[in-house]
């Protein structure tokens, strides 16, 4: 019988060199691989660029790397990484085809294994952040849950009729773009962009879709439009701060298991009857984000919102229709 046994290292908080971030087997500290893939550093030139993690100490891309078993890492997160390079390739049509339980996959390895480093720093008594995660038993929770669904990875898994994300997938025109590659992530809010030349990728990691569907009118506003740089910025804002304001996480429940399954199926449950789904909406907060995202441009929050109720958009004319953005 297929071993569909998932790894819960939550439970003991089994957060170490020597076991193996996606199945918990003993390994050796040698056995590592890389957060972001290998074809991902040279394509781009990562390998040296540095990352600032939350505890405020420096790597590069090529440094950041997780403990994984040799099985793990040769059967599940290299055929992987080799179907992304793959679609990837073949530009804003290659990701858009690409399977989205493999895409929730890959996004969900990299924000793992950058939630997974810090955890670990978390074990040492000599490095202990002034904000720890592993303190904070309502994102332990939320953590948990998503790494129950990202074990999709490892053990064959449906999911009965969601995914556990939001998906929005845009081009940038490469006239106005001149930085190859970005990569942005929001531990506690479980938000994560990537930008692959002229494709840019945003995910919200643990929301069942309902972000993908609230903001489904700008999707369609924007669709078929090759955004300008600072109107993929806002577009990530307005993502980023919908992500902050979402209110509930999914609880994921797997169907009881027959002996002839090869699979396991789970269904979700979003308490939406004590919880509202979204807190307000509140134009202050939603501009300190839209000014972080315009921080290229030196755009400040006064000139946000120098119209209190029409906070500035570079996306979206008075008539809610797509702004046509050439030069800034």
């Amino acid at each position: 019988m297929l071993d569909l046994t998932l790894y819960d290292p939550f439970e003991k908080m089994q957060f170490t060199d020597t076991n193996c971030f996606l199945c918990g087997t003993s390994i050796t500290t040698e056995h590592r691989a890389p957060v972001f893939g290998e074809w991902l550093q040279r394509k781009y030139n990562l390998e040296n660029k540095e990352l600032l993690l939350l505890d405020k100490s420096v790597t590069t891309f090529n440094q950041l790397s997780i403990p994984c078993c040799d099985r793990c890492h040769t059967h599940y997160l290299l055929p992987l990484e080799a179907e992304v390079e793959h679609a990837a390739a073949k530009g804003l049509e290659g990701i858009k085809t690409l399977d989205r339980q493999k895409l929730f996959q890959w996004i969900g390895k990299m924000y793992y294994g950058t939630l997974v480093t810090e955890l670990i720093k978390e074990m040492s008594p000599l490095v202990m952040p002034e904000y720890a995660v592993s303190e904070d038993p309502k994102m332990l929770g939320k953590f948990r849950s998503f790494f129950q669904v990202l074990q999709s990875l490892r053990v064959p898994m449906k999911f009965s009729d969601f995914l556990p994300c939001s998906f929005f997938i845009l081009e940038v025109n490469p006239e106005t773009d001149e930085l190859p590659f970005e990569y942005q992530d929001e531990l506690t809010t479980m938000c994560f962009s990537v930008k692959l030349g002229s494709v840019a990728i945003i995910c919200t990691l643990l929301d069942n879709g309902i972000i993908e569907k609230a903001m489904s009118r700008l999707t369609h506003v924007t669709q078929g439009h090759q955004l300008h740089p600072i109107q993929l910025a806002e577009f990530k804002a307005r993502v980023f701060y919908a992500a902050y304001i979402f209110n509930v996480v999914p609880e994921y429940f797997i169907r009881p298991q027959k002996a002839e399954d090869n699979h396991l199926v789970l269904d979700t449950l979003i308490d939406d009857v004590t919880n509202e789904i979204f807190n307000p909406w509140e134009m202050v907060a939603y501009a300190h984000m839209l000014e972080e995202m315009l921080k290229p441009w030196s755009i400040r929050e006064a000139q946000i919102l120098k119209d209190p109720k029409n906070p500035l958009s570079f996306l979206l004319t008075e008539e809610n229709t797509f702004k046509q953005v050439e030069k800034v």
